[in-house]
């Protein structure tokens, strides 16, 4: 396994493995790695031949008072755990090469309706650096699949979207929620909980299958359903940000018409903000 930090370097190899006609895929990340990721870069080993992962903190999807400058930064451990996994490259790059005009001058992608809302509403901006920057690394790596965790349920939405609307020739392959033994999703996020909030973030889960289970037996009455949910977080220590019953293609409201519905939550517990979904079939 290769850590190549420029893009010159990287095309370069790449090209290499193009020539040899090897099916490449990719694992964007932001590093801090943990077992979800993980399992993005096994499943992308089993479909392709060569798996390059990227770690890059990506300025611009953060907001002003986020978490920037203390998001962690292991490459080092990130380097033990990919090696194992099936990864061959890692593209590592500093700022200066993603963004070497600075941002304010970075031409930008924005993807409609499905950025809106949700995490768009609470991050604005976000979803416009996140398009950004996973079109830059789709045509710096020009894969052939890219892997991407399904607990962020609305950036998988937007980039199918981006990947359909710019008709892209890349399949993107949303992977399931890889979760602790107590429900929480697995999150680089979740470091920042101390040990009293680390008991109480299970809560997010349950609060999704208990609503999720209603839904099944029959409820439609989605108002009701959101409003008990907050209030269960609420009353477990949690300040929840949304919790959305959503047409899971649209990411719009529910309608009793809708068979396909995503339950969306975000909550700060702390000033840690969790993020999860949960799926139903009606």
């Amino acid at each position: 396994m290769r850590t190549v930090h420029s893009l010159k370097e990287l095309r370069s190899i790449l090209r290499a493995y193009r020539q040899q006609e090897k099916t490449i895929a990719l694992v964007p990340t932001m590093g801090n790695l943990h077992e979800g990721h993980i399992s993005l870069v096994r499943k992308a080993s089993e479909a392709a031949d060569i798996v390059v992962t990227s770690i890059f903190v990506n300025p611009m999807q953060f907001g002003a008072n986020e978490d920037l400058d203390s998001y962690p930064r292991t490459l080092a451990e990130d380097q033990d755990k990919l090696a194992p996994a099936g990864n061959t490259l890692i593209f590592a790059p500093p700022v200066s090469e993603i963004y070497p005009e600075g941002l304010a001058n970075q031409t930008k992608v924005v993807v409609p309706e499905v950025s809106e809302g949700h995490c768009g509403a609470s991050r604005p901006g976000h979803f416009e650096g996140v398009a950004t920057v996973v079109t830059m690394l789709f045509n710096m790596i020009q894969p052939d699949m890219a892997f991407f965790g399904e607990k962020d349920f609305q950036q998988l939405a937007v980039i199918r979207k981006m990947t359909r609307d710019l008709m892209m020739p890349i399949e993107v392959i949303g992977a399931p929620t890889v979760r602790e033994e107590d429900g929480l999703a697995k999150s680089s996020r979740n470091g920042y909980l101390s040990e009293e909030e680390r008991a109480i973030a299970p809560v997010v889960y349950q609060t999704l299958t208990h609503a999720a289970r209603q839904l099944e037996a029959g409820s439609r009455d989605f108002a009701a359903l959101e409003q008990e949910a907050r209030d269960t977080l609420t009353k477990a220590g949690l300040r929840p940000d949304y919790f959305s019953i959503v047409n899971s293609l649209t990411l719009k409201p529910a309608s009793d018409a809708d068979k396909e519905l995503t339950l969306l939550v975000a909550a700060f517990l702390g000033t840690t903000r969790l993020i999860d979904n949960l799926s139903v079939t009606r």
